[in-house]
């Protein structure tokens, strides 16, 4: 069954229908909610949280096409609710590869994503958003500012502004790294 129609069952109030688009996005949700959160345990709460929230609003949602951008868009509220009510940013990030190809240098490649991932760290978690939707899940910046419900030019902003100031942090990092390691130099 294609998801427009279980979309439409699931709208009448069809569990199993409901159960099955859950079963489809839930790891996708689940990654992208661990690179915003940067918590394991709350990335689950959030995709929770916006689970629950589709069923409850699924009735309303007028285009069926549209139900992964707006489930998107779901979590990525969630998450910035959890991050808000929280009001400290959790360090801890699992970083998945995603159909990455095979690095013949284990080494270089742990060192690259803990640089990325440190830089990543350091934006505010609505900058975050944008690059994870666009760099990590794929999405065209069109879709990621639908998804985040802002205009195209700030997701283009975010973006812009997002990539320069990690790649400030990976050249300061790259720059000195004897004394990020607490090593003298």
């Amino acid at each position: 069954m294609d998801q427009r129609a279980l979309v439409e069952r699931a709208s009448g109030g069809d569990h199993d229908a409901f159960a099955v688009l859950v079963r489809a996005s839930v790891a996708r949700l689940d990654a992208a909610a661990r690179l915003i959160l940067r918590d394991r345990e709350l990335a689950a709460d959030a995709v929770q949280e916006a689970f629950i929230r589709a069923w409850r609003n699924l009735p309303g949602l007028r285009d069926p096409e549209r139900f992964d951008g707006w489930l998107h868009r779901l979590l990525v509220r969630s998450c910035i609710d959890t991050l808000r009510r929280r009001k400290a940013r959790p360090v801890e990030v699992e970083l998945l590869t995603v159909d990455a190809p095979q690095v013949v240098d284990h080494a270089s490649a742990i060192v690259d994503r803990e640089l990325i991932d440190d830089a990543l760290r350091r934006l505010d978690p609505t900058w975050r958003a944008v690059v994870v939707l666009h760099y990590f899940l794929g999405m065209p910046l069109p879709e990621a500012a639908s998804v985040l419900g802002i205009p195209l030019g700030t997701a283009k902003s975010r973006l812009h502004r997002s990539l320069g100031l990690m790649r400030l942090a990976i050249a300061a990092e790259v720059a000195s790294p004897s004394l990020a390691e607490g090593r003298p130099a």
